[in-house]
């Protein structure tokens, strides 16, 4: 396994045990999907797309996780980020879009 194979896979299986600390015990890493990605993250209602990079590319992340989205018809999608100096997933970053935001928001308050 290459060294950035292996630093996404430590990044992937901390979000997953974020994810099941939080009760999201469903919560897998998926097995690689190639042209058809849909995410990093499976076992839940939305998008996970994980990136522990020391650059940002905040933009080019949030478009891919849009098609991960459209690949996997799912209608929420993050991005979950690495923090530097930070070892716990709750303390990394998650970007979306505004667009993605309102939907959860919407979700939320419609369920309440």
């Amino acid at each position: 396994m290459s060294k950035q194979r292996a630093k996404g896979t430590r990044a992937e299986t901390e979000v997953v045990a974020a994810l099941h600390r939080a009760g999201f015990t469903e919560a897998l890493r998926a097995p690689l999907w190639g042209a058809h990605d849909k995410g990093d993250i499976v076992g839940i209602p939305a998008v996970i797309s994980v990136k522990n990079q020391k650059t940002m590319k905040l933009a080019e992340w949030v478009t891919d996780c849009g098609k991960m989205i459209d690949n996997s018809k799912a209608d929420y999608g993050v991005v979950w980020h690495k923090r530097t100096g930070k070892g716990r997933a709750e303390d990394w970053y998650v970007t979306m879009t505004g667009e993605m935001l309102m939907k959860l928001l919407k979700n939320a308050t419609t369920r309440t």
